[in-house]
């Protein structure tokens, strides 16, 4: 199974707005999120990988500790996170569901908790990575880092909610600031809906 780069849920421009400039996304989805694609068909052709699913080629390529992971785990790793990374985020401002606070609270205390809690985690993972909310096979919440492509799939969580840490999606917009850029992430990018739908 080929991998594909999906389309966007939304125009480039849509997150303008927002704080995630048409230049942000036409480099992060059509250069970066593309070039995984590219190179991850290229490295499985021929493999025992080709013809699995993306989550299968996740999980079976990933090695808990290698100082650096293959290239196939690389980019399909990768390709997976930026899937959903898109449709995590949203130009339409959701309310946060009931269902999703409830859970926030009875695993962080409150909401609040958990803002700064994944803020902390993303400001904190050194070099490149993602942030993430997950849901462990308990079914109790809980923030967490990976480096480079890691993702919560080499864990066996449930991803609820991530973002992309790697420099390259906040240094248009926000520079250096990386603090700054988590805080308008969850404040004004973030699609609850879509987080809340994957508990």
């Amino acid at each position: 199974m080929a991998f594909t780069l999906p389309d966007l849920p939304y125009s480039h421009d849509a997150l303008a707005g927002l704080g995630m400039s048409a230049e942000t996304l036409e480099y992060h989805h059509d250069l970066h999120h593309n070039a995984y694609v590219v190179n991850g068909n290229k490295l499985v052709a021929g493999t025992e990988w080709e013809n699995k699913s993306l989550e299968d080629i996740i999980t079976g390529t990933y090695q808990a500790d290698a100082v650096a992971q293959n290239g196939i785990f690389n980019n399909a790793s990768q390709h997976w996170n930026h899937m959903q990374f898109w449709e995590m985020m949203g130009p339409g401002k959701t309310a946060m569901p009931s269902e999703l606070e409830k859970a926030l609270v009875e695993s962080f205390g409150s909401v609040d908790a958990f803002n700064d809690a994944f803020k902390a985690a993303g400001a904190s993972q050194f070099g490149s990575g993602w942030c993430w909310l997950v849901k462990n096979a308990d079914g109790g919440l809980q923030v967490t880092k990976t480096e480079n492509g890691v993702n919560p799939l080499c864990f066996g969580q449930t991803a609820l909610l991530g973002c992309d840490v790697w420099e390259h999606s906040y240094y248009i917009d926000f520079r250096n600031k990386r603090p700054d850029y988590l805080s308008n992430f969850l404040d004004n990018l973030v699609n609850w809906e879509f987080v809340a739908a994957q508990l």
